[in-house]
C-alpha cells in the first residue's frame, strides 16, 4: 500500500509508486486529499493513472479524508487507517511504502513491513509543500498533466494586422515557452487554397462563413492550446481564444451562436493588441483593414466583463513587448494560492524529513 494526498503529483511519488511495483505482486495507490484542497481528487486519480499506465499491477483508489491529524491521538490514528482500509477492501496489506515519518506507524497498524523509499528526498530532491511553494522553480519535477493543470495561460487577441502573432511569438521567446498559433487562420488559407482549385483568380474576399466552421474553429484552437499546455512552461500564450473567435462570428454572420459563447475559457490574463500606429499589411489572408478600430472596440467590449484582467497594449512593438512581458512577470508573481492541506499541530508532527509530501 502506498498512502499520500499527492497534491500535487510529482517524481518523487512516481518514483514511490515505482518502487512499490517493482517489489510487489500488487499495489494499491490510496490518494486521500481532504476537501479544503483546491486540487480535486479526481484530477489527481487521472493524473497518476495516466503517468502510470505502463506500471503493472498498481490500482489507483481515491478516498476524501478530513479527519483531523495529530500522530500523537490514537483516535485520529484510527479514522485515518479506517478511511485507508476501506479504500483498499479486503485485500491483505503486506508491506506500506512510504517516504514519510510516520510510515512505519502506518505499517505497524495494517501488521505489514514498513519499506521507507527515499526519506531523505537525495534521489529525488522535491515535495508538493515545496511545489505549492513556488511551481515554477519545481516544474521540472511534475508530469505533463500536472503541468496543464498548473499553466497560467495568456491570450493575446486583437483586429487584424495589429501584431497579435508578433507578440505571441515575442513572448514566447521571452519567457522560453510554447506558444498557439492562431487555428482560424490556418482554416482561412485552406477554404481560400480550396476556393483557388477551381477558380485561380480568387481571394479572401470570396471565402465564405458557416457556424460549423466557427465551432470547428474553437474546437481545433482549444484542442491545440491544451495539447501545448502539457508540454508548455509555466506561461502558455496563445495566439487568440474562443472569446475573440465569438466576435469574429459576429463580424461574419451577424452574431455569434450560443455554442461557440457558451464555449468560452478563463485564461489567466488577455493582451488587447490596439489598431493605432500599426499599419495594415496586406498579407493575402486579410479583409478588414477598413474594420480595424470596431474589432478594436468589440474586443475590448466583449473583454470587459469577463472577469479575467485585461491589458491593452499601444504604442510601438517594444514598449508593447515590455508591458506585455511585465504584466506576465506580475502573473507568476501572483503564484497559485492553493489551499493549505490538512496537517498535524508542531508539538504533533513526528520526525520529519526535510520535505512532506
Amino acid at each position: 500500500m502506498v498512502v499520500g494526498k499527492f497534491y500535487p503529483p510529482h517524481a518523487g511519488h512516481h518514483a514511490l509508486i515505482a518502487a512499490a511495483a517493482a517489489r510487489c505482486a500488487a499495489v494499491t495507490v490510496v490518494v486521500a486529499p481532504s476537501r479544503r484542497e483546491s486540487i480535486p481528487l479526481a484530477a489527481r486519480l487521472d493524473w497518476l493513472r495516466e503517468v502510470h499506465a505502463d506500471t503493472p499491477r498498481v490500482r489507483f483508489v481515491g478516498r476524501y479524508d478530513d479527519h483531523p491529524v495529530d500522530y500523537t491521538d490514537p483516535l485520529a490514528w484510527d479514522a485515518h487507517c479506517a478511511v485507508f482500509r476501506e479504500a483498499v477492501g479486503p485485500r491483505p496489506v503486506d508491506a506500506v511504502f512510504s517516504s514519510e515519518a510516520y510510515g512505519a506507524e502506518l505499517a505497524r497498524r495494517f501488521d505489514a513491513v514498513p519499506v521507507a523509499v527515499d526519506p531523505d528526498r537525495r534521489a529525488v530532491p522535491v515535495s508538493g509543500t515545496a511545489v505549492r511553494a513556488d511551481p515554477v522553480a519545481h516544474w521540472r519535477w511534475l508530469a505533463a498533466p500536472v503541468r496543464a493543470w498548473f499553466v497560467k495561460r495568456v491570450v493575446v487577441l486583437g483586429a487584424e494586422s495589429t501584431g497579435t502573432t508578433t507578440m505571441a511569438e515575442a513572448l514566447a521567446a521571452h519567457f522560453r515557452t510554447a506558444w498557439v498559433p492562431e487555428y482560424g487562420r490556418e482554416l482561412t488559407a485552406r477554404k481560400l487554397a480550396r476556393l483557388r482549385e477551381a477558380r485561380p483568380g480568387a481571394t479572401v474576399f470570396d471565402v465564405t462563413w458557416d457556424r460549423d466552421d466557427f465551432r470547428e474553429v474553437v474546437r481545433r484552437q482549444q484542442a491545440a492550446e491544451d495539447d501545448a499546455a502539457r508540454s508548455s512552461g509555466p506561461l502558455l500564450i496563445c495566439d487568440t481564444d474562443t472569446r475573440a473567435t465569438a466576435v469574429w462570428e459576429e463580424r461574419y454572420l451577424g452574431s455569434t451562436s450560443p455554442e461557440v459563447r457558451a464555449a468560452a475559457r478563463r485564461p489567466a490574463l488577455y493582451l488587447l493588441t490596439d489598431h493605432r500606429d500599426v499599419p495594415f499589411t496586406d498579407d493575402g489572408l486579410r479583409d478588414g483593414a477598413h474594420l480595424r478600430g470596431w474589432m478594436t472596440d468589440r474586443f475590448r467590449a466583449e473583454l470587459a466583463g469577463c472577469g479575467v484582467p485585461v491589458v491593452e497594449l499601444t504604442g510601438p512593438h517594444p514598449q508593447r513587448l515590455a508591458r506585455a512581458a511585465a504584466a506576465c512577470e506580475a502573473l507568476l508573481a501572483e503564484g497559485w494560492r492553493l489551499a493549505d492541506p490538512l496537517v498535524a499541530p508542531t508539538t504533533t508532527q513526528p520526525p520529519r524529513t526535510p520535505y512532506a509530501v
